[in-house]
């Protein structure tokens, strides 16, 4: 039962009706006709954008990605659940070829399985409904119904990670970014087909890929050898934070598309707070455009599930009702259908080639930030950064 103070039940509510004809203007639904649209991009506009449901969510959604390509968005791609082995990886590198993807933040596990196929390891289609007893007395991984062998996958993908790995400079702190960067032109080297990794397409085009959880993952998992034998790799997760808020502090404007939920989703949303509630930082107000391809329902009350409308009350977004979408499917389906939209609708983009502009992006946020940190201490009376650290220890 609603309270009597519901904004519903209230007279005021009521009194703002905007009456029967404004709340019947919108399109006429009329029988959908598939002749005259096989092209898939005329197939969601014309198709899915007049019927209703998720259908109509999902044109929303490519014509909103469209919107942030054409208005020349920096837009960033987040990635959780398995989708690299459902071979994603394919679709990923198309949008980065193109231009339209310009940072990507993505679980550990879906760099890690990106680097099976550039070596030909096996990753095959198997069955969800399997004796995984058996499964794992084989020697053979599942994920739902991909198959994954251990020793001539897992073990063999490891050994190429630690021979990236040994290339990099141990002695100065980088981010993941920077280790994947280093990964993806080692793979390039050494891979017989470098062309089937995401991995290595953002390491041509200079696409950052954040892991927000870096000790989540077989990769995280493989740099414990060189720490344990007094060789540590000096990954500072810090850095992602840091770069990553650089990136969107130095953007025009600012878009993501979301696939899932999770951890990469928040870490490219806390951005914004983090330049408003750290750092001062008046330049944002919020991210311009969201998208969200997820299955998680809000009500559960996890992150996942999280609503645009939710995330304005954060800050993280800069309108809770305007160029914002969330497509409540599996990706499987509808990150294909989007990404194809996008590259039939738009031209391709001049690359961004984030990583090459790090320590400028970087360099100008710190200067940003010492004024910023300060005016806050001495205008506003809130408390600046001098105020809670002794600054005399450098």
């Amino acid at each position: 039962m609603q309270s009597s103070n519901h904004p519903e039940n209230s007279h005021a509510a009521r009194s703002n009706c905007p009456g029967r004809e404004a709340w019947l203007k919108g399109t006429q639904i009329e029988p959908l006709e598939l002749a005259g649209n096989e092209n898939l991009a005329d197939f969601i506009d014309n198709v899915y954008a007049r019927s209703g449901f998720n259908g109509r969510r999902l044109a929303e959604g490519a014509q909103l990605f469209s919107q942030m390509i054409k208005d020349d968005a920096t837009i960033c791609l987040t990635l959780a659940g398995a989708m690299t082995p459902i071979g994603m990886s394919g679709v990923l590198s198309s949008l980065i070829e193109a231009g339209f993807i310009d940072f990507i933040v993505s679980t550990g596990a879906n760099v890690y399985h990106d680097l099976h196929r550039p070596f030909g390891f096996p990753m095959v289609q198997g069955h969800h409904e399997v004796d995984d007893n058996a499964l794992c007395e084989d020697g053979v991984a599942r994920i739902y119904d991909v198959f994954i062998g251990e020793d001539d996958t897992l073990v063999a993908t490891d050994e190429a990670i630690l021979n990236a790995v040994k290339r990099i400079d141990y002695t100065k702190p980088f981010s993941t970014a920077t280790l994947h960067y280093e990964l993806g032109k080692a793979v390039a080297e050494d891979a017989p087909h470098p062309e089937k990794s995401m991995v290595v397409t953002a390491a041509n085009y200079e696409v950052p890929i954040y892991t927000s959880s870096p000790g989540d993952s077989s990769i995280g998992m493989n740099l414990v050898l060189p720490y344990l034998f007094d060789q540590p790799v000096a990954l500072n997760p810090i850095l992602d934070i840091i770069e990553s808020t650089a990136i969107v502090r130095g953007a025009a404007k600012n878009g993501v598309v979301e696939v899932g939920g999770g951890s990469p989703k928040n870490f490219y949303l806390q951005t914004q707070p983090m330049l408003h509630q750290m750092l001062n930082d008046p330049s944002k107000g919020g991210h311009d455009y969201f998208l969200q391809l997820t299955t998680d329902a809000p009500h559960w009350g996890g992150l996942s599930g999280a609503t645009p409308g939710e995330a304005k009350s954060w800050g993280k977004i800069k309108d809770a009702n305007l160029n914002n979408v969330v497509v409540y499917s599996c990706a499987s389906l509808t990150l294909p259908l989007i990404a194809q939209y996008a590259l039939i609708r738009n031209r391709p983009k001049k690359h961004r080639r984030l990583m090459g502009k790090m320590l400028e992006l970087t360099a100008q946020l710190k200067e940003s930030a010492q004024e910023t940190t300060i005016f806050r201490s001495d205008q506003t009376g809130a408390p600046g950064f001098s105020d809670v650290w002794d600054t005399s220890k450098g």
